[in-house]
């Protein structure tokens, strides 16, 4: 996700790193990179344009203290700038209806169907709510089936009458929802190739008779600067409250992440960022701005990590580290949670200076994790708590377990080592980052 436009903005503020001062000369040369950057990753000329000026306005203002470098105050400028064109705050969903109506709207082929499952396992999940998906796509062979499905895998429900008529099947479908108590009731509509009256006539009647909370677009990232022109089709019709973006972990430049907010005023509330159907995110302006500039995002590790160790699981660890107990029984526990967690690539991505480091195009073999895992399996309780009694003979045998050679066990036990140490470090607190 925004791989291609942050290594050209990070490129761009190379031009200034090590630089004395900001001059009008070398800001000139970054903001040059800076346009070409972004409007090769899609983003709208016009948004482009303000972006620009406004940030070489800024730039030429700027006081530069003696203890700041003119590169940290030009990168700290670009990334304000770039939250504000992101939308500044995230926009959350309508809380204080019971039940709350959502309807998703979208051209075919953008993920809306996946995108209701998506949402409703979110909000259950991480909300605590008991959400309703209601099949209106009765146009589309096998769309209805396709949200049963969803809902099935999900242990959530879809309501469903076939192909009667969509206001019908609303109305019967909130009457269910206040029977069995669900507080979300998500409408997945139905969507066209293209922008069409007889599409659009169906959605304003639904908004005219049941006057849903939310309206939200559901667009592919991958379309590029036509995305823009789809948003602004819908919203001249029907009051959108806002759009996900699909499609963000796929090969999309990001662009139109940039220039939907800036353009249509329509807030970005969610973002697909994985085919999983747990793959679905909201949307935070800062934390999006910082990942395109190589930051990292934190917060979204922690929340990735929250859904599989409790906090007391968490402390027992730190503890464990911190006191150097910390052992192989403990990291075989941690590589479980670790697969839990989706590709470890996608998670190394979130790291602070991934790109830098060159590992934002790092591939994990499943394969590999596997052999650590069968490894660890082959030694004894007593080894995987004292890993210093492994020698020589142990090993053998280990490596006759497990069929890895001894080679992939001493550097299975070199990292464990090393990691131990960095770990130690970082709950000390004497381990900072390289930014």
């Amino acid at each position: 996700m925004f791989e291609y436009l942050g290594d050209r903005l990070s490129g761009a503020i190379k031009n200034i790193r090590g630089m004395g001062k900001i001059t009008e000369e070398n800001i000139n040369d970054a903001m040059r990179e800076i346009r070409m950057a972004l409007l090769e990753a899609d983003v709208n000329y016009q948004v482009v344009k303000e972006f620009v000026s406004s940030v070489k306005e800024k730039a030429l203002g700027l006081e530069v203290g003696k203890n700041l470098k003119p590169d940290e105050l030009f990168i700290k400028l670009v990334k304000d700038e770039l939250i504000a064109l992101l939308g500044k705050d995230a926009v959350e969903l309508e809380t204080k209806y019971n039940p709350t109506l959502l309807m998703l709207v979208g051209l075919q082929g953008s993920g809306k169907t996946t995108t209701a499952g998506k949402l409703a396992n979110y909000l259950r999940k991480k909300q605590s709510k008991h959400p309703l998906l209601v099949a209106c796509d009765i146009y589309r062979p096998a769309a209805i089936e396709q949200l049963k499905t969803l809902g099935k895998s999900l242990d959530i429900p879809a309501y469903e009458e076939g192909k009667k008529s969509v206001l019908e099947i609303i109305e019967h479908a909130l009457v269910y929802a206040k029977e069995n108590k669900n507080d979300y009731v998500i409408i997945d509509t139905a969507g066209r190739l293209q922008i069409d009256e007889a599409l659009m006539q169906e959605l304003k009647d639904i908004e005219e008779k049941f006057h849903p909370h939310e309206e939200l677009l559901v667009i592919d990232a991958m379309m590029g600067q036509d995305a823009i022109n789809v948003i602004n089709g819908f919203h001249d019709q029907l009051s959108l409250t806002g759009c996900i973006l699909t499609k963000l972990d796929g090969n999309t430049k990001g662009g139109v992440a940039l220039s939907v907010r800036h353009i249509t005023h329509v807030p970005i509330k969610f973002v697909g960022d994985s085919e999983k159907l747990d793959g679905l995110s909201p949307f935070y302006p800062e934390r999006m701005a910082e990942r395109i500039l190589d930051m990292g995002d934190i917060m979204g590790i922690a929340e990735k990590v929250e859904d599989i160790i409790s906090e007391e699981e968490a402390k027992d660890q730190a503890k464990k580290m911190q006191s150097g107990k910390y052992d192989l029984e403990d990291f075989l526990t941690n590589l479980k949670q670790i697969k839990k967690l989706g590709p470890l690539e996608n998670i190394i991505k979130l790291l602070p200076q991934a790109r830098k480091m060159g590992l934002n195009h790092i591939e994990v073999d499943p394969k590999q994790m596997a052999h650590v895992e069968a490894i660890i399996l082959s030694m004894t309780p007593y080894e995987r708590k004292h890993p210093e009694v492994l020698k020589a003979s142990r090993k053998q045998r280990i490596s006759k377990g497990c069929g890895r050679p001894v080679e992939e066990i001493n550097r299975l036990l070199q990292q464990f080592e090393e990691m131990k140490k960095m770990m130690k470090m970082l709950n000390n607190g004497n381990f900072k980052m390289p930014f």
